[in-house]
């Protein structure tokens, strides 16, 4: 068999594998990897640096699957190739426990770069990764020795196209001049909805050009040789990120539904499938058939190997001339930190009387924690002076100074939480990103995805609540706080003070499974004098007492952030009149929540039924901590415009409103 014969053979093995999969499952998205199949086949055949027998070499280029709804495609060119991912679970196409599910999910699949699905996510993870690429080969390449090497290769479709999320990603790649990217654009013009006249009939390439790329094509993308020559223009042009655009059919050989949206989103069936078969001349009636012939021609277990092998050599060599520098290259990619790396955090605020908003307190111990963790890395939408996020120390990321460590995303939330996750997704750097609180909701699905994947990113969100004051009731945040809550696996924590402030820091910096997201006052805060008082390393454990007036109390106040001061405020008073109390500071739900029942009971005694809980947000969610007898002051509407401290008065977060509530609890019977 020539070449030529070997090649379509081998992209009708990917086209076939791939729909069975659907058939099989009578669900999932046939079309677009019968249509892709030639592009993905000449990138993993001819281009792609990678090693299947070590998913996570660190030196691999990464592919993206961003429209991930064509995870079948993946999932064949990870079996074909030689990945750990077997002909039995590709046959348990998106069933239960297998490692096939129907978007790619990072950390289940073998091979698997990002959890893609929703669109325009794997877009922007890319552009991260290749900051995080170029970083590192700033920090760590030498003259006579290069060990960060590596492409951003992604597939993106339509849907991709027309988030916003990606716009945002791609005119901040262009501004960086990321050549490394190379992106391959499966351009079918059909949706779900049909062919995308209706709404997308913009011009693609003007529109990248316009944001720095280099853009090449529009090309026949059924076309093996017209792919490969995009991808070798590709691979020659090194100061733009680069869009290849592909023409291409969904469904591609399917009689009826080829080119039309029935073959994007559900199985063809079983006549459909059988004449593409025959349309293509594919001669073999077993499904889930694989030639031999291909399983050695796509095999990249051999060559991987050798690749990571002369890879290994070279690193072996460049150890033996810059040894400190080969260790701390290894530990930022196995994620460790530097020994004595929190030392002194916690005593920082010990001695100050100062009022300190808790965004400059953590602006502050970001800058100590940074100069000894050398990788960690981040910025804000436009906002850093507010939010505090500077290294000061540091310089500026860019495209005339890869080793800066501070970025600047511009006014793109939504791709500044999606950058941040392909940071994090690459290895070896820890990013972190912020923006006020009230514009969480323009990230949300970015955090989201960082929770599904576990990745450690740190979120920071200031001006927490209304008592930012005067910029009013679009820029105060209600329900965003309730919202991050409600994201499994993120940590929200939400400091008292300073002291709290420090150590949130330290447990977002430890925090490997996961996602942290610190919410931090603009308002200034007095510090919590501590003297006879719990020590705020307690904050580790979510919540904890921080004050009480003796061994038995009858009211239990709990509050977060900034609303532990009247809660603190509240408890002496309510003593001065003959009333014990015990205030709880309670700076992470998730935290709190993961203690001992012996813990959490010893802070929250059933007993005690009499409770107050204070905090300026929705009120939702605390009758967990207030009981169903207790108060919950919370907002359950917008703020306003006027100085916080007014705000916060007239909106009834006062230590007056606290003490009222007490006493109306004090008043009644047990019974």
């Amino acid at each position: 068999m020539n070449n030529s014969s070997l090649d379509q053979l081998s992209i009708n093995t990917i086209r076939f594998l791939s729909a069975d999969m659907v058939q099989k499952a009578v669900s999932g998205h046939p079309g677009a990897p019968m249509g892709a199949a030639v592009m993905a086949y000449v990138l993993w055949q001819k281009y792609l640096k990678h090693n299947p027998s070590d998913p996570e070499w660190c030196d691999r280029d990464r592919f993206i699957l961003s429209a991930g709804h064509a995870s079948a495609l993946l999932y064949s060119l990870l079996h074909l190739t030689g990945y750990d991912l077997s002909m039995d679970e590709i046959k348990q196409f998106r069933q239960w426990d297998s490692k096939t599910p129907g978007h790619p999910e990072h950390g289940l699949t073998p091979g698997v770069e990002a959890t893609t699905g929703p669109l325009g996510q794997g877009f922007a993870n890319g552009i991260g990764m290749a900051i995080a690429e170029s970083w590192l080969a700033a920090q760590f390449n030498k003259p006579d020795g290069a060990i960060v090497d590596h492409r951003t290769y992604a597939i993106c479709s339509d849907g991709d196209l027309m988030e916003g999320v990606s716009a945002e990603a791609a005119s901040l790649a262009g501004t960086l001049k990321l050549g490394k990217i190379i992106y391959l654009y499966d351009d079918n013009n059909i949706t779900i909805e049909g062919n995308t006249s209706n709404y997308f009939s913009e011009d693609v390439g003007a529109r990248f050009r316009a944001y720095g790329w280099h853009v090449i094509g529009p090309i026949n993308g059924m076309e093996i040789n017209e792919v490969e020559a995009a991808l070798a223009e590709a691979h020659a042009e090194i100061e733009k990120p680069k869009l290849i655009i592909c023409r291409t059919v969904i469904g591609y050989g399917a009689p009826t539904k080829a080119n039309s949206g029935a073959a994007h989103g559900e199985a063809l069936g079983e006549a459909e499938l059988a004449a593409a078969k025959k349309n293509l001349g594919w001669p073999y009636t077993e499904s889930f058939f694989i030639p031999e012939e291909v399983r050695r021609n796509m095999s990249a277990v051999d060559a991987g190997k050798s690749r990571q092998a002369q890879w290994q050599s070279s690193f072996d060599a460049y150890r033996a001339v810059y040894p400190e520098e080969a260790a701390k290259f290894k530990s930022f990619i196995d994620g460790k930190l530097p020994e004595g790396w929190n030392e002194g955090i916690e005593a920082m605020f010990k001695s100050t009387d100062k009022p300190l908003a808790t965004r400059e307190a953590s602006g502050k111990v970001m800058n100590v924690i940074g100069k000894k963790v050398e990788n960690l890395i981040g910025g804000s939408g436009d906002l850093a002076p507010s939010t505090k996020t500077v290294l000061d120390f540091d310089t500026l990321f860019g495209a005339e100074n890869r080793s800066g460590r501070n970025l600047q995303f511009g006014v793109r939330e939504h791709a500044m939480g999606a950058i941040s996750n392909g940071i994090a997704l690459h290895g070896g750097i820890i990013p972190y990103a912020a923006t006020f609180l009230a514009f969480y909701d323009y990230m949300r699905p970015s955090v989201r995805l960082a929770a599904l994947q576990e990745l450690r990113v740190i979120f920071i969100y200031t001006h927490d609540s209304i008592g930012l004051g005067e910029d009013g009731p679009t820029h105060q945040p209600v329900e965003q706080a309730l919202g991050l809550r409600s994201v499994p696996n993120l940590v929200t924590l939400r400091p008292a003070d300073a002291a709290e402030t420090a150590v949130s820091w330290e447990m977002a910096i430890e925090r490997h499974n996961g996602p942290t997201a610190l919410v931090l006052t603009r308002q200034k805060l007095p510090p919590i004098d501590r003297s006879g008082m719990s020590n705020a390393s307690l904050t580790r454990r979510g919540g904890y007492i921080l004050w009480q007036a003796d061994a038995k109390p009858t009211v239990i106040i709990i509050g977060t952030g900034s609303e532990v001061h009247p809660a603190l405020e509240a408890g002496k008073k309510l003593k001065e009149m003959g009333i014990s109390s015990r205030v709880v500071s309670l700076p992470s739900w998730e935290v709190f929540e993961a203690q001992s029942e012996e813990y959490k009971l010893e802070v929250l005694p059933p007993q005690t039924w009499r409770r107050v809980t204070i905090e300026a947000g929705r009120s939702i969610g605390w009758e967990r901590y207030a009981g169903c007898r207790g108060v919950i002051i919370g907002l359950d509407h917008y703020g306003a415009s006027a100085p916080g401290n007014v705000v916060m008065e007239q909106m009834g977060f006062t230590a007056a409103d606290v003490v009222e509530a007490a006493l109306k609890l004090s008043g009644q019977s047990d019974a």
